[in-house]
């Protein structure tokens, strides 16, 4: 691991660390998508799919800024949720309760790079790149609506899951 010696380097490899991020969730996405039952969770998985793709370039061009390939970095937090992630889509439950469990592996995954999207936007601010936080800050606030839309939907689905215990 090299060392990061400014705020500069940090952001340069954190933008790498969401651009892996990022491309390892666009090959997790459509898995999710095919593990959900509601029609409304698949179709909202497959949007943010298309979404974060449009994550992804831009990262691209902002490391192009840099001359930096978005390569070398591996986001292993990510890797992480994912793993959770496709437990969670291999476990036996049933409809509604695997649905509620997705989405709460969804919302881990919303938080971190809400977190992630958080810092680099105030380095770039920090660092006067007024064009890269403004670019920071519409992802940002693309993941903080997918986040709302992922609670709106638990608040459906999970009531559903709920039903089940009830029954018992």
């Amino acid at each position: 691991m090299s060392k990061i010696a400014n705020l500069e380097q940090l952001y340069v490899d954190q933008l790498k660390d969401l651009y892996s991020a990022e491309t390892q969730l666009i090959k997790a996405l459509p898995e999710m998508a095919k593990a959900a039952h509601a029609p409304e969770l698949r179709k909202g998985f497959e949007l943010h799919l298309e979404q974060t793709r449009e994550h992804a370039h831009r990262l691209e061009q902002l490391l192009e800024e840099f001359d930096e390939k978005p390569t070398g970095n591996k986001c292993e937090a990510m890797a992480g949720l994912i793993k959770e992630g496709k437990k969670t889509i291999s476990e036996d439950a049933p409809a509604a309760v695997k649905d509620a469990a997705l989405i709460a592996a969804a919302q881990r995954v919303e938080h971190y790079e809400i977190a992630g999207y958080g810092c680099v936007r105030t380095y770039a601010a920090l660092l006067g790149d007024k064009e890269g936080a403004d670019l920071l800050q519409t992802t940002l606030e693309e993941e903080a609506d997918t986040d709302k839309k992922l609670s709106a939907a638990a608040s459906k689905l999970n009531l559903k899951a709920e039903a089940l215990a009830s029954a018992r």
